[in-house]
């Protein structure tokens, strides 16, 4: 396993809501110490959902705080149900939280850096165009939103790059032309953002078409961004009878290992593809909301990545294990 996380307690030490659907909650880990952690980083944390513990994970905002985290949450009244959770955390609450992680890998030689941010996937990129400045690169930053109004940290992000921040803003008629932005960027320029899913397949297209390899593209993404509506669905399993009903609020992996049929994961954000597993049948359709498979193998649906992806119907595995085996 890449991460070896370490769980601890912190203390929700107070709330702000920087968009009327976005609020940041700054954390303080018992001890008051951070852990070192690199820009781009996010945690794990431990949240009720309808009174069961799942885990969620939010990106780190801002330079590093030695003594709290700050996190940001949009509350999505079609997610399954974290950010209702997190919102109802009141200052002085006691949650636990994993030691930070990141999966950007961002290489810090280059000379020429494009941002991009889709919505709430401003909050890793917050802390990269901060640490960006202090190395005097001129970064420019893409922040597609759909009203100025919904775009958090843009007073803070404004003052710190002027008019290298580009705000494409739906209801002003201004979308980011990805094709044209990334034709336009120089041979060795990397390219790091955060969105959603959409947003992020539309990028490794035009980054391909473009021409550019494919490895200086790096991104992050929310696993509860799809493409269908998050709703219930069923699951049955080869050579058996068992068939288990993923409800809106939990993932298919997290009901698996309730169910016994344990799958091996990793990232749990659908970018590592260590917990895929084999699909032999599908009755609907499958929304696959990782991007660890190519665009091919996802319509090919030979496989899914069930710690985000989800479906509509029924969906048939086979995850090789079998509970009446031990």
């Amino acid at each position: 396993m890449r991460f070896a996380e370490q769980w601890n307690w912190c203390t929700v030490e107070g709330t702000t809501d920087v968009t009327p659907m976005i609020r940041e909650l700054k954390l303080r880990p018992d001890g008051g110490q951070v852990t070192p952690y690199p820009v781009g980083s996010h945690i794990g944390v431990a949240v009720l959902v309808d009174g069961q513990p799942q885990r969620r994970c939010y990106s780190l905002v801002g330079d590093r705080d030695p003594e709290r985290y700050r996190i940001a949450v949009r509350l999505a009244p079609d997610s399954r149900g974290g950010s209702r959770g997190m919102w109802n955390l009141k200052p002085g609450a006691r949650i636990e939280i994993s030691s930070p992680a990141s999966l950007l890998d961002i290489d810090w030689n280059r000379q020429n850096y494009c941002l991009i941010a889709g919505g709430i996937g401003i909050t890793p990129i917050v802390g990269i165009a901060s640490a960006l400045r202090r190395r005097n690169i001129d970064a420019r930053l893409h922040y597609a939103v759909k009203s100025r109004a919904e775009a958090a940290y843009l007073d803070e992000l404004s003052a710190m790059l002027g008019d290298r921040l580009i705000v494409h803003a739906s209801d002003e008629g201004v979308r980011i032309d990805l094709d044209a932005t990334f034709r336009a960027l120089p041979d060795d320029a990397i390219a790091i953002m955060c969105g959603p899913m959409r947003m992020l397949e539309a990028a490794r297209r035009a980054w391909n078409n473009a021409g550019r390899p494919p490895a200086d593209l790096r991104y992050e993404t929310f696993g509860s961004s799809g493409l269908l509506p998050t709703a219930e669905f069923r699951v049955r399993l080869k050579n058996s009878d068992t068939e288990l009903v993923v409800p809106q609020t939990s993932s298919m992996l997290d009901v698996l290992n309730e169910a016994g049929f344990e799958v091996m994961s990793d990232c749990q954000r659908g970018e590592c593809g260590v917990c895929a597993v084999d699909v032999v049948a599908i009755d609907g359709e499958i929304d696959h909301r990782d991007v660890f498979f190519s665009d091919q193998q996802k319509r090919d649906n030979r496989k899914i990545c069930p710690c985000v992806s989800r479906a509509v119907g029924v969906v048939t595995i086979d995850t090789l294990y079998r509970p009446e085996a031990i």
